[in-house]
């Protein structure tokens, strides 16, 4: 395959440019505003076209606002308790509920509870009433040809009320777009359809169909299309003739399989390909057959940033709404960011206060990274032409999630092990008004964090060599300053994770300086990076012979990950993820995951909840299950000294 073989992006454009070429375009004719008329109930979330005006008064009548007697108010002058009145049924009064009929010629309710009842057909008074005192008017709360909602509002359920009340049956709405929304690829298969080494499952345009019902649009998923020119072409101009966004996942990048900026030049115009984003510089906007099509990068955090970027306030422009300014947070940022000057980079963020301060922990940044879209709390924007930020300065992020929320979640930076996502599952499981958000950064990196004051606790995996005990004197050097406490978690199994079969005939430490094979290593400041380079020390292996040393992984999940997809042979870590993939292990010995806590901490309910976890029957339950874990004397607290 030669250079010329591939696309070639037309430009990097900044993203407000590109914003403003596109919907320029569209206002030229090529979004049609369509009304209809909906049953009122089921309109909520729709958008009214028009003014909504009441057919009707609400009450159409005077009613009763009470149960009580319905009287003529001027009859009962004089009453007291020092006087008392006697009425007589039909003749001074009525008996009525709460929204009866009160008519001629009574004009006012006494309240049941000041009556008193002499006989079936007599009631004494001890105060006088007022005219239309506890009778609701007609037209009391809606008065006919009153105006209930006006246009351009999004109905909600209490509108529905009204709009009913006001002797309304439909009301007339903003018909929503219909999305095309068009998977590519020749690897992709449906969910639930046999999986091949090179096949990918489709997972992208569902999001999209969540994401154009969420936002007001009719999704209109189409069978995943292969890369063949033709189908595709044919593919995307029927859409284009049926809907009203043209939405094409995957091949707007630059490979010679890349068919979609070809097709909508062929089909159409193409406007823009290839914004100054990261991640979603693949993007590309164009016209066919009057209707906007945006073709989308195929990497899941790509795809979901084009889309908000591009098709959200384009389902909006159809539905005559602006997209709603969103919710943002000042936080104070953990880890330096390094950004390139090329482009507008969004960062997902996770969130937690610590100390009263908001703290932002970047996650994973690749283009790649869907579960980085799950765990983020927020998004922070990095703008073009910045060489990114530092830690420890102020940033605004955009929130994902309600503040209240994040408020409540325990901010664990440190250790990765799938223990802690089971804790959090337990803690929400008992109060879901509780979360946990755990960032994996390596032991010494959960350290340093609570030294900043950046996290509430630490999972931690470090073993003292001159001690042989695990993680307190490692407090006590770097922690001094903090009254620290160490909340005991679980006994976890080391070893050699190698692939199933053990092909390569690994029987110990001292093989991974063999030529033929391939070491895969966590990142520094990992407990298990800290725990290899002991066992190498001690063995007097020299890590410049291993192959794959400088090769780092951030969890033992990435490390059996590569394994089992054959990129690497061999790497250290637990057997709860050896387990996971189904891979060999050969234990090296037993070590204490606990937790650093400053002591100030210990009292909030959210941490006493995690503590009651760590020491739940349902935790060890979880743990038997895969394995490798013991949670004797899980839930102690020591009190470092």
């Amino acid at each position: 395959m030669n250079k010329g073989d591939r696309n070639l992006y037309l430009s990097n454009m900044d993203v407000e440019e590109a914003i403003g070429i596109f919907f320029n375009r569209l206002d030229e004719g090529a979004v049609v505003y369509e009304r209809e008329l909906v049953d009122i109930i089921e309109a909520v979330g729709r958008v009214t076209s028009e003014a909504v005006f009441a057919r009707l008064s609400s009450p159409n009548f005077n009613a009763s606002a009470m149960d009580g007697i319905a009287v003529k108010a001027k009859s009962t002058f004089g009453a007291s308790e020092s006087k008392p009145m006697l009425l007589k049924k039909q003749e001074d009064f009525i008996y009525v509920d709460t929204g009866d009929p009160i008519s001629d010629p009574y004009d006012a309710v006494i309240m049941i509870e000041d009556v008193v009842e002499i006989d079936e057909n007599k009631v004494e008074i001890i105060k006088s009433a007022a005219a239309w005192q506890h009778i609701r008017p007609i037209g009391e709360d809606i008065v006919a040809r009153e105006m209930i909602v006006p246009e351009n509002h999004e109905i909600r359920p209490v509108d529905v009320a009204a709009m009913l009340s006001g002797g309304l049956l439909q009301v007339s709405v903003y018909k929503k777009p219909a999305v095309a929304l068009i998977p590519t690829g020749t690897e992709i298969i449906e969910p639930g359809e046999a999986m091949e080494i090179g096949k990918i499952i489709e997972s992208n345009s569902r999001m999209f169909e969540g994401m154009v019902n969420q936002y007001g649009g009719k999704a209109v998923r189409l069978k995943p299309v292969p890369d063949d020119y033709e189908l595709l072409k044919l593919t995307i101009q029927k859409a284009a003739e049926d809907n009203d966004i043209v939405v094409i996942n995957a091949g707007s990048s630059a490979g010679s399989e890349d068919f979609t900026v070809k097709l909508i030049a062929e089909l159409g115009e193409v406007l823009v390909h290839g914004i100054a984003t990261k991640p979603g510089k693949p993007a590309i906007l164009g016209i066919v057959n009057n209707k906007p099509v945006v073709g989308i990068p195929g990497y899941p955090v790509s795809a979901y940033f084009v889309f908000e970027i591009f098709v959200k306030p384009l389902i909006k422009k159809y539905l005559n709404k602006s997209v709603p300014k969103e919710s943002t947070a000042e936080a104070i940022l953990s880890k330096r960011i390094v950004s390139s000057l090329k482009h507008k980079e969004f960062i997902r963020i996770k969130l937690g206060r610590v100390n009263e301060s908001l703290i932002a922990t970047p996650l994973n940044r690749g283009a790649g990274a869907a579960m980085s879209l799950v765990r983020a709390d927020g998004i922070l924007v990095v703008p073009q032409n910045s060489e990114g930020i530092e830690a420890g300065e102020k940033v605004n992020v955009t929130l994902l999630k309600n503040i209240a929320d994040i408020d409540n979640t325990i901010v664990s930076i440190g250790s990765h092990d799938l223990a802690v996502d089971i804790i959090g599952s337990l803690m929400h499981r008992k109060a879901s008004m509780y979360n946990l958000s755990s960032a994996h950064v390596g032991s010494m990196g959960g350290i340093m964090a609570i030294r900043r004051g950046e996290a509430h606790i630490a999972p931690i995996h470090l073993l003292d060599e001159a001690t042989g005990i695990y993680n307190e004197a490692y407090i006590r050097r770097y922690l001094s300053n903090i009254e620290m406490a160490l909340i005991k978690g679980i006994k976890r199994v080391q070893g050699m994770i190698i692939k199933k079969g053990n092909p390569k005939f690994i029987t110990s430490i001292k093989d991974l300086i063999r030529q033929d094979i391939q070491y895969i290593n966590r990142q520094k400041g990992a407990g298990t990076r800290i725990l290899a380079d002991y066992l190498f020390s001690r063995e007097g292996i020299d890590v410049e012979k291993i192959n794959g040393y400088d090769r780092e992984m951030t969890t033992h999940m990435s490390v059996v990950a590569a394994i089992a997809s054959g990129t690497a042979d061999v790497g250290l870590g637990v057997y709860s993820a050896a387990q996971a993939l189904d891979l060999e292990f050969l234990p090296i010995g037993e070590e204490a995951y606990d937790f650093a806590v400053p002591v100030r901490y210990l009292d909030q309910p959210m941490l006493q909840l995690f503590i009651e976890v760590l020491k739940s029957r349902e935790l060890s339950c979880e743990l038997e299950t895969l394995g490798g874990y013991s949670t004797s004397g899980a839930g102690d607290i020591i009190y470092i000294k």
